[in-house]
């Protein structure tokens, strides 16, 4: 495995040089980068919402509101058609998802039936209209009486065209806004995803995207009071809408429109050259500046109302006929107010209303300090983890951070080319994957050793090192490597960029160990003819221990299950502090423009809003504070209510650094789908341990894991740590940690089974654990430093999920050695129950070979 052909060594060179080109762009400023050549990768990493401020929100179509549309839209068809074709008709009404029409003279009932045929007939739906679906059904109750239902698949295809439109338009508005890479994508059947990075002014975002904006032109009836109109009822064709004023002035609007919004084909904020008013002048079609100019004509001196979502703009009078097909609509605007009112009306109008269901907003200056906190952090962590390989292997250290180091500019590189989003929990991904790589280095050197010790020759214990532990390695990666990959199908937003970048590190972490750090060694052999293994200056496990593990088993399973018992009646007797991805609510970190921040003077504050539960608390400085609101359980628009009142209560005061907002659907949601991540992660690691051991080695490894995962439970519930979704990730990263360490100690029990078949179970165990002991404590206190760095240096924001990552490291290690091992014996694990092993290749050098070429 020591040697190297000429194209190997030019391909894995070539893919590190390629890892670092595409690297570097994160590392230079944006003028160097526009300086290079147009063939030179230019492209950084995306950084997230949580690292460069801006808004995540998610939208979804108001279902009820299309229905309602819908059937308004199929009582006027029917109105028409039996209208044009001279049948008398009555009790005209709609009501759940239908509508109902009963025809006077039974004679005239297949007339009727004809003339609304049109109403059943099946439309084009699908890719390229290659389908075929009919958005009403006919049912007949009676005799006389036609009922009209909207199908089930009739509805489906005016959500999918509802949800394509939504999102033309949306991209629309925000790209009026000027903004860089927004992300606006569909998420399931009925939502969009809105991500705008490095906005600055998120409240402007939400106001944009909040409104339907359907503009409508309509004659104002003057030949009723509209007093008359609000006490009573209102006359045939005509409806109460209100203005924009404060207070609002009522009007008594025509149904009929005269021209709608669909006929504009542009509008700009300009100034009214009379009064230097903020207006927005706009321009008709030819069709909608005919339609225009007959109104005006045939209603001089009359009112025509502006309509904006049932809402009237203004009232103007009309003087003389409007032909020009252009014209302004004043009103009390302000120029961003006209400015924005300009971008709706250039995108166009939604086709149903969008509901905020979720909102993450991130402030810039939040944003650069998680930066900052990041880059410090993960420097801090570099140089813990550098110096730690040094101290323990010497020269073969030097070679294990060199590796190291190509394996983080791989990460970075393949983030950057996919495009990957990098946020706050993605650092937290890469600092563990700098602690995690080290463990490959660790169990190819600690097994170079063992063979070193055994008699072998340098050459051959280098060469069966990395032989042995290569499956062990692979094994290990593979069952974290499963945990990312299911955290990123059923994690959201900052959760799937750890779960990308956890997963990306695990590929290129059995990379740089199986390539780059063989080819080193094996340049290392060639140049420098080493007699000896290298020793580092400091030795941490001594040789050959024989420490008695199984006879503290019964003691360590006394404790595992008190502990694991007592994990599961704190859990269903203390409340655990569920975030708002779980419960639903708002949460707001929020900054003093000026001095200390007062928790006592906010608490107060907030609590005259009627808002029900809030608790406020210092976070991180004396300036800044967390405000947790509970749920209002008043459906998803209310959680917006409750950010609008209290921004307008503390605006003046404060700046508002970070929100989120989950309304109780998506709550509900991210509940399941974070259960249904950790118990689908536990059942493919079985299968996989299953497949590639023995029932006894896939059930002893869940087990373990098992408890690891009450243990993480029962420190949320002991200490109050807000348990959301990174939570989630915490626990499967730590699910995935402690499988690989259990996967450790398990390939080499199966490997001394076969070697030592009349050995006792326990000496057996034993012998395992202490051959594997310096593996189990170098790896944990690598990926212990580094993230002991993330949690002192890394910020507040991420804090608690470091914490319970280094207490998840802690529980994991003990229970690969105390849990999982005394369960084989449990389990009545003999040598008889191994598949027989294969027969191994070695590889066997020549005499006089070298024993590499690089």
């Amino acid at each position: 495995m020591l040697y190297f052909s000429r194209w190997k060594t030019i391909s894995i060179w070539a893919v590190v040089l390629l890892g670092v080109l595409f690297s570097l762009p994160n590392m230079l400023p944006q003028s160097a980068l526009d300086a290079l050549p147009d063939w030179a990768p230019k492209r950084p990493m995306t950084l997230g919402l949580d690292l460069q401020g801006g808004s995540h929100i998610l939208l979804a179509i108001d279902e009820q509101d299309l229905v309602n549309e819908r059937l308004q839209a199929t009582r006027d068809d029917i109105r028409t058609l039996l209208r044009d074709a001279k049948i008398g008709y009555t009790g005209l009404s709609g009501s759940g998802h239908s509508v109902q029409v009963r025809i006077r003279d039974a004679a005239e009932l297949q007339k009727a039936k004809e003339a609304l045929a049109q109403l059943t007939q099946p439309i084009n739906s699908g890719l390229f209209g290659t389908g075929v679906v009919s958005e009403l059904s006919l049912q007949e109750p009676e005799p006389g009486l036609l009922r009209y239902t909207l199908t089930e698949d009739g509805l489906q295809h005016r959500l999918n065209n509802a949800v394509t439109q939504s999102i033309q338009v949306i991209e629309r508005r925000v790209n009026e806004l000027g903004t860089t890479e927004p992300i606006i994508q569909r998420q399931g059947g009925d939502r969009i995803l809105v991500q705008v990075p490095g906005l600055q002014d998120p409240q402007r975002l939400k106001e944009i995207l909040g409104q339907t904006a359907k503009l409508t032109f309509q004659m104002v009836n003057m030949s009723a009071s509209v007093q008359e109109a609000i006490e009573g009822r209102p006359p045939a064709g005509s409806s109460v809408l209100y203005s924009m004023d404060d207070p609002p002035v009522p009007y008594l609007i025509e149904d009929r429109v005269i021209v709608s919004g669909e006929n504009l084909v542009d509008a700009q904020a300009t100034f009214d050259q009379r009064t230097n008013e903020p207006v927005v002048s706009f321009r008709f079609d030819a069709k909608g500046a005919t339609r225009f100019g007959q109104a005006t004509q045939q209603n001089v001196g009359r009112l025509f109302a502006i309509i904006l979502d049932k809402q009237v703009i203004s009232a103007p009078r009309i003087n003389e006929p409007i032909l020009g097909g252009s014209g302004q609509i004043s009103g009390n605007f302000t120029p961003q107010s006209a400015n924005d009112l300009a971008v709706l009306l250039r995108a166009g109008a939604l086709p149903a209303d969008l509901t905020i269901v979720e909102e993450r907003t991130v402030g810039p200056s939040l944003g650069a300090d998680s930066i900052a906190a990041g880059k410090f952090a993960s420097i801090i962590a570099g140089i813990l983890v550098v110096g730690f390989m040094l101290a323990a292997y010497g020269t073969l250290g030097v070679i294990a951070n060199i590796a190291l180091m190509a394996n983080v500019a791989l990460i970075i590189a393949i983030l950057s080319v996919l495009g990957a989003t990098l946020t706050m929990p993605g650092i937290a991904g890469i600092v563990l994957t700098v602690g995690m790589a080290v463990d490959s280095n660790v169990i190819i050197y600690e097994r170079v050793r063992e063979e070193r010790r055994s008699g072998r020759s340098l050459v051959q214990s280098l060469d069966s090192g990395f032989q042995r532990a290569l499956a062990t390695i692979v094994d290990a990666n593979f069952t974290t490597f499963i945990a990312a990959v299911i955290l990123f199908y059923l994690g959201s937003g900052p959760v799937r960029g750890f779960a990308v970048t956890l997963a990306i590190g695990i590929i290129t972490t059995v990379f740089t160990a199986f390539t780059l750090t063989r080819w080193m060694i094996a340049l290392w052999l060639k140049k420098m003819r080493p007699k000896e293994l290298p020793n580092g200056m400091i030795r941490f496990i001594p040789n050959d221990t024989k420490i008695g593990f199984m006879s503290l088993r019964r003691y360590a399973f006394v404790i595992s299950a008190a502990l694991s018992i007592a994990a599961v009646v704190l859990f269903f007797s203390i409340e655990m502090n569920y975030g708002i991805d779980f419960r639903g609510g708002t949460s707001i970190e929020v900054q003093a423009k000026q001095g200390a921040a007062d928790s006592g003077d906010v608490r107060s504050r907030l609590g005259d809003l009627n808002l029900g539960d809030v608790q406020v608390q210092e976070f991180g400085s004396d300036r800044e504070l967390l405000i947790r609101i509970e749920g209002q359980q008043a459906g998803d628009n209310a959680e917006q209510s409750v950010v609008e009142k209290v921004r307008s209560e503390l605006a003046a005061d404060y700046d508002f650094r970070r929100v989120e907002s989950v309304g109780p659907t998506v709550s509900s949601e991210l509940a399941w789908y974070g259960t249904m991540g950790v118990l689908a992660s536990m059942v493919a690691m079985l299968i996989y341990i299953w497949f590639r051991f023995e029932w006894q080695f896939g059930l002893g490894a869940i087990i373990s894991t098992i408890h690891d995962v009450t243990m993480m439970v029962m420190l949320y519930v002991l200490s109050g740590l807000e348990f959301n979704l990174t939570s989630i990730a915490a626990i499967l990263t730590i699910v995935g940690y402690s499988i690989n360490d259990t996967v450790v100690v398990y390939d080499r029990v199966r490997e001394n089974l076969r070697k030592y078949k009349k050995m006792p179970i326990e000496q057996l165990l034993d012998l395992s654990m202490n051959q594997t002991l310096s593996r189990t404590i170098l790896t944990g206190v690598t990926t212990l430093l580094a993230l002991i760095a993330l949690y002192l240096f890394g910020g507040e924001v991420i804090r608690s999920f470091t914490f319970a990552m280094i207490f998840g490291i802690l529980v994991g290690t003990y229970s690969s050695v105390f849990v999982a091992g005394p369960l084989l014996i449990l389990f009545k694990l003999r040598p008889e129950n191994l598949a027989p092993e294969k027969p191994e290749q070695q590889t066997i050098l020549p005499p006089g070979a070298e024993p590499s070429k690089t």
